[in-house]
């Protein structure tokens, strides 16, 4: 079945689910390895007395490399569900069963394209999901998700441009006045709230926005380099210069975190509701997450080998190879998009950052009409609690 070519960006409500229209697989579920618990016995970390049976998790997009510390925790041992797009498995720590399973679900195309946060609160099933901050202070007075730990330090999300065209630009500051100058314009995901910071701190403007990117390189080629454009810094440069041949040339890029922006992407986070209740659960369960983080970034092969074969199996349209896989991994640790951030330990917040984040997304937001829930302050959206500091890459 041809799949059509669908890039990765920043997954928003409304208007990137208009631009697609996706084939699935059809069938029952495929076994790999099929994992046998009962088999397995339960390892220095035991987390069945506290937790779910089942963790179940909900991602943000396709199985991608930006995931791989979820996917190492089940890489040897996995059931695959190309019906609901989900893989489970014995969820191990240190080469140890923890005594429960772990099931992780795919996002994007396989929930619709909404929120993770809404998905959460449609299936009470949903131990953690991914929710990045900015989405977490919108979405607080309506879907309230509370975060527990960063697998990503900083948000690969960037914007991008043909250096031939503009080779003076390097910054986000540079952006404004080159696109103006050649009357291009930067096309992103409609709805992206960082475009509504980049207006209000003059760095964007309403004459060089184009809010119609669709995730697919048909409009960035065709304009022939005069155009800037949204993606991840973790998988577009490789992609343009490699895999879209009617582009096979770099392409240069400046994080939007760069521009203080500086949103956490993609928080393991529990609904608000639930924290209190899963405490004890995610006391255990943290370090592990944190654990195999740094066990993924080490050696990242066997959790990509089955990030690659999801990608097959579910059939979303989205087009991911070792290549692409191979550059994230690398690229992830060069930019620092992750590991320690400014202490000595992976996984967790930075208090005087988030603090600063929620200033800005608050105001944002208020603009927008969709303020942050009355009353809360940045602890309401994250802690810090269940982290253990001496995790560290």
């Amino acid at each position: 079945m041809k799949r059509s070519t669908l890039l990765r960006g920043t997954a928003v409500t409304g208007a990137f689910a208009i631009a697609l229209t996706l084939t699935s697989c059809a069938g029952s579920a495929a076994d790999q390895a099929a994992p046998s618990s009962t088999d397995l016995t339960v390892g220095s970390v035991d987390l069945s007395a506290d937790c779910p049976s089942t963790i179940v998790v909900q991602t943000d997009w396709n199985p991608e490399a930006e995931h791989g510390h979820l996917y190492e925790m089940i890489k040897d041992k996995y059931t695959i569900d190309a019906n609901t797009k989900a893989v489970t498995g014995p969820l191990m720590s240190d080469g140890e069963y923890t005594g429960v399973n772990l099931e992780i679900r795919a996002g994007g195309p396989a929930i619709g394209f909404q929120t993770v946060s809404a998905q959460m609160y449609q299936d009470d099933k949903i131990t953690l999901g991914y929710v990045s901050t900015d989405e977490a202070i919108q979405l607080s007075s309506t879907t309230p998700t509370k975060a527990v730990m960063a697998p990503l330090d900083i948000s690969p999300t960037m914007v991008m441009w043909d250096p031939a065209t503009y080779p003076d630009v390097k910054t986000i500051q540079d952006v404004k006045p080159a696109l103006e100058s050649k009357k291009g314009v930067w096309r992103y995901f409609d709805g992206s709230a960082y475009i509504e910071y980049l207006k209000s701190a003059g760095l964007a403007s309403a004459d060089i926005l184009d809010g119609s990117y669709d995730g697919t390189p048909s409009n960035f080629v065709a304009a022939g380099g005069k155009d800037m454009q949204q993606g991840f810094a973790s998988a577009e440069p490789y992609v343009y210069q490699n895999e879209v041949s009617a582009w096979g040339k770099p392409v240069k890029f400046a994080l939007i975190h760069d521009s203080g922006w500086q949103t956490y992407q993609s928080s393991m986070s529990v609904k608000a509701a639930d924290f209190d209740k899963l405490s004890p659960c995610l006391t255990k369960l943290v370090p592990v997450l944190q654990k195999a983080g740094v066990a993924y970034y080490k050696d990242p092969k066997a959790a990509n080998d089955l990030i690659l074969k999801l990608v097959d199996e579910y059939n979303t349209g989205w087009t991911y190879t070792q290549g692409v896989a191979d550059y994230s991994v690398k690229t992830q640790v060069d930019l620092g998009l992750v590991g320690n951030g400014p202490d000595s330990t992976y996984g967790n917040f930075d208090d005087a950052r988030f603090a600063d984040f929620f200033d800005k997304a608050s105001k944002v937001y208020t603009a927008l009409g969709t303020p942050p829930a009355a009353g809360y302050t940045p602890k309401d959206l994250y802690t810090n609690e269940f982290i253990d500091t001496s995790i560290s890459f």
